[in-house]
C-alpha cells in the first residue's frame, strides 16, 4: 500500500491540526499571488494570500473536468483543468499523490469534480504569475454537489469580503492586491446566476 502524502498541518498547544480546505472560485485563486511561510521552520505551512483576505493552505473546488493529460514517463503526472462558474483551475498530481493521480487516470471528462488540495504560485521567468493546485484528493460528484458548492462558495467569498477591513490578512490583501470588493461581489453574482435552481 503506497503512503500517502505527508498532509500540511498547523502547529497548536503542542498538537498538530490539518489546515482547513477553503472554499474559492476560480475567478478568485486566479488572481492570487501572494504566497509566504508562517514561522521560521522549514516545515512551516506554506499559504497564499487570497485577495479577498484570508490566508490558504488549502483549497476545495468542484468543477467540470473538461480535459486532462498524462505527462513524463519516470516521473508521471497529470494534469487537468476544472471549470467553474468563474473560470478555470489548473490542478495537478503525481507521484507524491498516488492516490489523486488515480483518480484523475480513471475519470473521463467532462465530468462533474470535487478536487481538495494545495495551491501553488509559480513565477514564470518573465514575471508572470501562474497558480495550480496539486491534488490530494479528486472524486466525481453529481451536479447537484457542484451546485451546493457554488452557493457554499459565494457564501464564505462575501464573508471574506465583508471581514476584509477586519483582519490582518484582510488589511494585507488590500495592501498587496489593493482588491475591490465590488469586483468579486460581481463574481459572486454572475456565479449564482448561472445556477439553475
Amino acid at each position: 500500500m503506497a503512503a500517502p502524502e505527508r498532509p500540511s498541518f498547523a502547529r497548536r498547544e503542542g498538537t498538530f491540526e490539518r489546515e482547513p480546505a477553503r472554499r474559492v472560485f476560480a475567478g478568485e485563486l486566479r488572481e492570487t499571488r501572494i504566497h509566504f511561510r508562517e514561522g521560521d521552520d522549514e516545515k512551516s505551512p506554506t499559504y497564499v494570500l487570497l485577495p479577498t483576505g484570508e490566508r490558504c493552505n488549502r483549497v476545495f473546488l468542484i468543477g467540470t473536468l473538461t480535459e486532462k493529460k498524462k505527462q513524463g514517463e519516470q516521473n508521471m503526472f497529470y494534469r487537468a483543468r476544472v471549470v467553474d462558474p468563474t473560470g478555470t483551475f489548473f490542478i495537478m498530481a503525481g507521484s507524491y499523490q498516488p492516490e489523486a493521480m488515480q483518480q484523475i487516470a480513471r475519470i473521463e471528462p467532462p465530468a462533474f469534480v470535487a478536487v481538495a488540495g494545495k495551491p501553488n504560485v509559480y513565477e514564470t521567468p518573465d514575471g508572470a504569475t501562474l497558480i495550480s493546485v496539486r491534488c490530494e484528493s479528486v472524486t466525481p460528484v453529481e451536479k447537484d454537489t457542484r451546485d451546493r458548492w457554488v452557493l457554499d462558495c459565494a457564501l464564505s467569498t462575501l464573508d471574506r469580503i465583508d471581514n476584509m477591513g477586519t483582519t490582518k490578512y484582510g488589511e494585507r490583501a488590500r495592501q498587496e492586491y489593493h482588491s475591490d470588493p465590488a469586483v468579486f461581489r460581481k463574481m459572486v453574482f454572475e456565479a449564482l446566476s448561472q445556477l439553475s435552481l
